[in-house]
């Protein structure tokens, strides 16, 4: 009996250590098929090097990259040949993923033409090394526009007649990779129909000056309210001080007549 018991209590065991050396390889052939399945995700396009703002994308500048599955940015590209002839419109890093948000298409025409937003429109603006901030204006960057003029009684007014506005090109570069001073003498501004017109009507009237924004403050700047001063009020008119006056009173007494003068 005791034999018996002690057989039973082997199989036992073997079929229990059977079983836990099956379940471990199965956990360990589900976590190496999970690590495989990692390593072969997704192939997204990504830079191959440092795109600059403007720049018409090319085939160097693209490259494939794998990443797991699950874990792509919305919009991102599968195949190199739906960025190729794209323009950048914001600068892109070495090794980013590409989306097609970074991006405008660009069929024909100036590669400018392309970054002009919908129902947004490019001015040229003349400048020199004052209006254009010391040559320190690059592509990309956001400057307000100051309007100088003369008054017809030959006062000199200036006032900020936009704000926030995107510089597209400066002279004929739309993308630069420096931080260097540029002396330029035309700077591309993108701007609406309606500041269009306000833009060429204040150059036409008198003079125009760039003033650089920070980029991290994109919110225009919220105008100043006028308080109208109080009109200075008049002192008081002083009269001078009324001299006194005299009359002559006839007084009759009998065949007297005394005349007396009395003050008023």
């Amino acid at each position: 009996m005791a034999k018996k018991r002690g057989i039973f209590l082997v199989v036992l065991s073997l079929l229990m250590a059977v079983g836990a050396a099956w379940t471990a390889n199965s956990w360990i052939a589900a976590k190496a098929a999970a690590e495989e399945g990692a390593l072969n995700g997704t192939h997204v396009v990504a830079a191959a090097m440092a795109i600059p703002y403007g720049t018409k994308v090319e085939g160097r500048h693209l490259k494939y990259v794998e990443i797991p599955n699950g874990i792509a940015p919305t919009g991102f590209f599968t195949s190199v040949d739906d960025v190729i002839s794209s323009v950048a419109t914001t600068p892109i890093s070495r090794g980013e993923i590409l989306i097609a948000d970074r991006f405008a298409q660009h069929d024909s025409g100036s590669t400018l033409a392309a970054l002009v937003a919908e129902n947004m429109r490019a001015v040229a603006v003349r400048v020199n090394d004052v209006v254009g901030v010391a040559g320190f204006l690059l592509p990309g960057n956001r400057v307000d526009v100051l309007s100088a003029r003369k008054t017809t009684d030959r006062r000199a007014v200036t006032e900020t007649i936009l704000q926030n506005i995107k510089v597209l090109a400066v002279d004929q570069t739309a993308s630069t990779d420096t931080n260097e001073p540029v002396i330029v003498r035309a700077v591309t501004l993108e701007v609406t129909p309606k500041q269009a017109e306000a833009l060429v009507q204040a150059r036409t009237e008198g003079q125009i000056q760039l003033t650089l924004r920070n980029p991290m403050q994109s919110e225009p700047e919220p105008e100043p309210e006028v308080v109208a001063k109080p009109a200075p009020r008049k002192p008081p008119t002083q009269r001078p001080p009324s001299r006194p006056t005299s009359t002559t009173v006839t007084v009759i007494r009998g065949t007297q007549v005394d005349k007396k003068k009395t003050k008023t």
